[in-house]
């Protein structure tokens, strides 16, 4: 039985050019968001503790302020809603597996991406401070903490039936690389698939993405 491929995107600074929790974060979060972007990255705290500290930095009243914001200033990286155009055209699944949170993924995808297929964490305003609501958490064989827990969502799917091809830029897209048929990196990513020796196709816009998924013999079968 032919493997039918399916796609796992990533999507702050993967589907857009950059992330959209950093540029949160610099344009509206007190200065003490630095040191906890750099214990995400080092992997000192947990993704899911290290974002929901970022969020306790911000007051629920700045709720339209940075919406309002954060719309305004994504910009989609070159090729991505060809691309999107393209996975419909030959019927390959897209899935957007995001650590960002609903009030931008959502809004952004709209017309592009269907809500069912993008799975990312949630918010909540009705607090003092924004609090990160977690639908997609670790199942009892990830240690990770990762808050969208990637390589738990991957698991749904059946490994002897499909490709899996993951498509990411940073530290929250490593766990789910490390169990695709296929990776595509950039950025902080690419850091980690050479340090640990994952193989990977680096790009740069979704057009070098889909030249490559069209030289590889899963897709010429399809």
């Amino acid at each position: 039985m032919k493997k039918k491929p399916v796609i796992f995107c990533d999507f702050d600074g993967t589907v857009t050019e950059s992330d959209n929790i950093i540029a949160i974060m610099k344009q509206f979060a007190p200065k003490e968001w630095i040191a906890i972007k750099d214990d995400i990255l080092g992997q000192r705290i947990s993704i899911r503790d290290g974002v929901a500290q970022l969020f306790q930095l911000l007051h629920s009243s700045q709720k339209e302020e940075i919406i309002t914001y954060i719309l305004k200033n994504i910009r989609f990286r070159k090729g991505f809603k060809e691309f999107v155009s393209w996975t419909e055209e030959m019927r390959i699944p897209l899935w957007i597996v995001s650590g960002g949170i609903d009030f931008f993924v959502y809004p952004s995808l709209k017309g592009l991406v269907q809500p069912e297929k993008i799975y990312c964490n949630r918010s909540d305003f009705t607090g003092e401070r924004i609090e990160i609501i977690w639908p997609h958490t670790c199942d009892h064989r990830c240690q990770k903490d990762c808050g969208c827990c990637k390589v738990t969502i991957l698991r749904q799917f059946d490994s002897t039936e499909i490709h899996r091809i993951v498509i990411g830029d940073s530290i929250t897209d490593l766990q789910a690389a490390k169990m695709a048929d296929q990776v595509f990196a950039r950025d902080f990513l690419i850091e980690k698939c050479e340090e640990q020796q994952i193989p990977y196709y680096p790009f740069e816009t979704f057009h070098d993405i889909r030249f490559a998924l069209e030289q590889e013999e899963v897709f010429q079968l399809i």
